[in-house]
């Protein structure tokens, strides 16, 4: 309660992709687009609460624009990084879910929820680039990270400066030991965005790719519904 007015806090849900939230928005309801210059916004009611979920494109400048929107229209209890990650520990597999406990190597995440549902924690390593291959993966899991993503970052230099209570909770695509088919990091726009034109046109210089990509966005639809099934059960 703000100057003895009743302020309404959202919980709001921050991804690259529209598709990241697939598995979650099953378990909503009361759906509605928002009119936001965003890629994807969503409110909705999750367990009887309303949250907002949001995707802008990879990278931190683009999620810490989302953010920024998000603020400008409500009030936030709680900015949550979400959507998926790349894993640097060989020891995650394929559909985890993954909580940070660290943002390397300058913030620490508390743990401000709690879910039965098991899930991996660790330290999350966030860039503003694709990390492709596992000899990458390798290198960067001797800096003590992980996972690798590309958003958390942007998040949670916003949050930070709002003084608003942050987590992560990311979902395992690609493990330690897998490789890309492509290189996304050249099959981005201007703005950072993937280009949906460059990926079909580097796919078709190199049908070789083909297989992996479908096998890719196999992997993707059920790494979402896990990461749905389990912020659904979780307590913020």
């Amino acid at each position: 309660m703000v100057s003895g007015k009743w302020v309404r806090l959202i919980l709001a849900f921050v991804a690259a992709e529209a598709r990241e939230f697939d598995g979650l928005i099953e378990h909503t309801e009361r759906i509605a687009k928002l009119d936001w210059p965003l890629s994807f916004a969503r409110r909705a009611w999750l367990n009887g609460r309303e949250i907002v979920m949001a995707a802008n494109g990879p990278g931190p400048k683009l999620a810490a624009q989302a953010a920024n929107v998000i603020r400008q229209h409500e009030e936030l209890e709680e900015l949550v990084s979400t959507g998926f990650c790349g894993a640097l520990n060989p020891a995650l597999k394929a559909c985890d879910i993954f909580v940070a406990t660290e943002v390397a190597h300058a913030l620490s995440v508390p743990r401000s929820h709690s879910c039965e549902r098991r899930y991996q924690e660790g330290i999350l390593l966030s860039l503003d680039r694709v990390i492709s291959t596992a000899a990458e993966k390798s290198h960067l899991h001797q800096t003590g990270a992980d996972a690798v993503e590309m958003e958390a970052a942007g998040v949670a230099e916003r949050a930070a400066h709002w003084n608003v209570p942050f987590s992560v909770i990311r979902v395992v695509t690609d493990t330690a030991h897998e490789s890309f088919p492509l290189d996304f990091n050249q099959l981005r726009d201007r703005e950072g965005r993937f280009d949906r034109v460059k990926i079909l046109g580097a796919a078709f210089r190199k049908p070789a790719a083909f297989p992996a990509l479908l096998r890719l966005n196999q992997r993707c639809k059920a790494a979402s519904k896990a990461l749905g099934d389990y912020i659904a059960d979780t307590r913020f």
